[in-house]
């Protein structure tokens, strides 16, 4: 295991899933294959950019395991593969899981700093 909990595997295929998010285009790549198998030219045709660019996207993708290639060699259509998007969403998750207690934490020490101050004004108020 490595200091994140995760053994060095997971934490290999988390390193590639976020490299590849991290690029504007392969997300957009993303977004259109949530819709279902798209071909590789009609996933060229909305970019701004060539044929081997997109390729290279591709592959970033398909080696993040983030999609993968349909059966029909002809349109070389592509797919998008669901488990590494949620091994990423679980470890987010556990980081959200701890901020939120830790906010639960600070808001309940806030609540009894602010009784506090109320019970301290209503004693001065009565001192005078």
């Amino acid at each position: 295991m490595n200091q994140t909990g995760y053994g060095q595997a997971a934490s290999d295929r988390l390193d590639l899933t976020f490299a590849a998010l991290a690029n504007p285009t392969r997300r957009a790549i993303l977004e259109r294959l949530a819709g279902g198998e798209v071909s590789v030219n009609e996933l060229a045709e909305p970019f701004a950019m060539s044929q081997p660019a997109i390729s290279r996207h591709l592959k970033v993708l398909e080696q993040a395991g983030l999609i993968i290639a349909g059966s029909d060699a002809q349109r070389r259509p592509r797919k998008l593969e669901a488990l590494p998007l949620a091994e990423a969403t679980e470890w987010l998750e556990s980081y959200r899981e701890h901020w939120q207690a830790s906010f639960d934490r600070l808001d309940g020490l806030l609540d009894e700093m602010k009784a506090a101050a109320g019970r301290s004004k209503r004693a001065a108020g009565r001192k005078r």
